[in-house]
């Protein structure tokens, strides 16, 4: 059975002292195998110590790696999560004012209906003086026109007095109505 300790160093190996037995091993043979032991030894003792510092920087350098692995990773589900929340935010946003706009258009539209209701309520009531006034103006002008025709029926009928007499003016034809009243009563 071998023990797991066990460890053999170059020192060991040089330091080894064996035996003389009659038909043994060549001294000089056998040191300059030892020898050649103890430097491979010694050598494959620094290369593992290199080695053991090599895997040991790989460790350290693959633990490093891999926080920044889980780092990155953690920083894109963050960045994910933002994107999507400014998204959620950005539609929320939209939303509210597409339903802002909506609104003030509707309120836009009524105020417009109801200022169209007002203008044609106010033209109404224009026409309505119109008539009114050229009613009235007719009825005016009717009897300003009869009073006239009166005055000249009055005037007609009353001798003239005597003067002497001058060239009379040739005699005036009948009197017809002015173009103007005509336009007007025919316009109603």
């Amino acid at each position: 059975m071998i023990d797991e300790r066990f460890s053999l160093t170059p020192v060991d190996v040089r330091t080894q002292e064996f035996g003389r037995k009659l038909g043994g091993y060549e001294p000089v043979r056998v040191e300059e195998f030892r020898t050649r032991v103890a430097e491979e030894l010694e050598r494959l003792i620094r290369l593992n110590h290199e080695l053991d510092g090599k895997h040991k920087a790989a460790i350290e350098q693959l633990r490093a790696y891999r926080d920044r692995d889980k780092a990155l990773n953690d920083a894109l589900v963050s960045a994910q999560q933002l994107r999507a929340e400014i998204r959620e935010q950005a539609d929320r946003e939209a939303q509210l004012i597409l339903r802002e706009a909506r609104a003030e258009g509707d309120r836009i539209i009524d105020a417009s209906r109801s200022g169209v209701r007002q203008v044609e309520s106010e033209l109404l009531v224009l026409e309505k003086t119109r008539r009114a006034f050229i009613s009235q103006m007719r009825a005016l002008a009717e009897r300003h026109l009869h009073e006239l025709e009166a005055m000249e029926a009055t005037s007609v009928s009353r001798p003239a007095p005597t003067m002497p007499q001058a060239e009379e003016p040739p005699a005036a034809e009948p009197k017809q109505t002015p173009a103007w009243l005509n336009a007007v009563v025919k316009e109603d």
